[in-house]
């Protein structure tokens, strides 16, 4: 027994060609705009974090960017980094051709599993690697509750 054959609007059919611009519209869907553009630029932070009995080791590479413009807030749990990466001034005389290098701010946020000791956490910038050691704070291990 056959399948029956569903109809497909957006086929290249020989016979009716009733909307050829809606094709190109539907194939251009993918197309990236000025948006799409932009964000594809963004400044991305990648990160690696590692856990020990003390505390938690943390890895972010910001590349481009000073460390007077790094900003770390941590409260409890949460960690945010907020990062302003910014260009050299346009000079009059030359025209852009071409650029890809992202200007502006970007930031990442992430919680992790116990709260943070933010009076002995540490921050360090070298190379376009931030690295972050996040101690524990003491206390804040589980304990079992007994049911009365």
């Amino acid at each position: 027994m056959a399948l029956p054959t569903r109809w497909n609007p957006f086929r290249q059919d020989n016979r009716l060609d009733w909307f050829p611009e809606l094709e190109d519209l539907v194939r251009n869907l993918g197309a990236r705009g000025p948006l799409a553009r932009q964000y594809e630029h963004m400044l991305e932070m990648r990160m690696d974090v590692r856990e020990d009995e003390q505390g938690y080791h943390v890895k972010v590479d910001v590349p481009g960017v000073k460390k007077e413009d790094i900003d770390i807030s941590i409260e409890g749990n949460q960690v945010t980094i907020t990062a302003e990466a910014k260009r050299e001034k346009k000079r009059e005389e030359q025209k852009e051709l071409y650029s890809e290098r992202y200007e502006g701010q970007a930031y990442r946020s992430f919680t992790l599993p116990s709260e943070i000791d933010d009076a002995r956490a540490e921050a360090h910038y070298d190379g376009g690697v931030l690295s972050l050691l996040l101690p524990k704070k003491p206390g804040n291990g589980s304990r079992k509750l007994t049911v009365n």
